[in-house]
């Protein structure tokens, strides 16, 4: 009878060794996981938020009937399809009644009665909506925009006209003007002008902004400006073929 008890009470014991130290070990790994590291120096760990470029500015090649221009832009993203622009380009404007000739005697081609030279200056602010930005991957973005500003027009003499005469005869002569040296004679002449258009911008790249636009620009000058002898242009502009070249920040 002494051995069954002695036995299960050394049953009993050990049992009772055996979940004291479950406990124990159970205490130590919920206390070691509670130990949380603090660096010495606080700003050590800083957080780091996303700031995509909104701003842009660059160069814009343009090709019309008139010859070709060059322009200047800065864009301003205002909402995710919506931005601001402001354009300034500057633009050769050709007469359809222009025909370009070689004049063997001065040894310089030139038109013949052309009266003055034109430059086109419009200084325009507008707006540009990304379409279908849902739909379409971000390496092609196109978009519709419009814009309204002042718009300028350098005029400055082509030719100066001589008349001769010998006897009964007399005839006048066209004289071109260096095209520096018409310069310091220029003025300039101002209007409202406006432009529609649409383009796309192309590729992936975030600091780079490249794309292609169609613009139809209008300068209305109701009294009309002379580039031929005896023609007005009333309506400057037209159809602008811009080539876009820049770089976001």
């Amino acid at each position: 009878m002494n051995y069954f008890k002695h036995k299960y009470f050394t049953l009993f014991y050990f049992i009772y060794i055996l979940c004291v130290v479950d406990l124990n070990a159970q205490d130590f790994i919920a206390t070691d996981t509670t130990i949380i590291f603090k660096p010495a120096n606080p700003n050590l760990i800083r957080p780091h938020g996303y700031s995509p470029n909104i701003q842009a500015w660059g160069l814009d090649l343009l090709m019309s009937n008139n010859g070709f221009g060059i322009g200047v832009f800065y864009r301003y993203e205002i909402f995710d399809d919506y931005s601001l622009m402001i354009n300034f380009l500057i633009s050769d404007v050709k007469d359809d009644a222009e025909f370009e000739r070689y004049d063997y005697y001065y040894g310089y081609s030139i038109i013949p009665g052309k009266k003055n030279r034109l430059l086109l200056m419009p200084l325009m602010a507008s707006i540009q909506y990304r379409l279908f930005s849902e739909d379409i991957m971000d390496n092609f973005r196109p978009y519709v925009t419009a814009g309204l500003g002042p718009t300028m027009v350098f005029v400055a003499p082509y030719s100066k006209y001589y008349m001769y005469q010998l006897g009964n005869n007399s005839w006048i002569e066209q004289e071109k003007i260096d095209f520096f040296s018409s310069l310091k004679y220029g003025k300039l002449k101002y209007t409202l002008g406006g432009f529609v258009g649409a383009g796309a911008y192309f590729g992936i790249d975030k600091g780079s902004l490249t794309g292609i636009s169609i613009k139809y620009i209008y300068a209305p000058f109701p009294d009309g400006i002379e580039v031929m002898y005896g023609g007005f242009i009333r309506n400057f502009g037209g159809f602008f073929i811009n080539l876009t070249f820049g770089s976001l920040f």
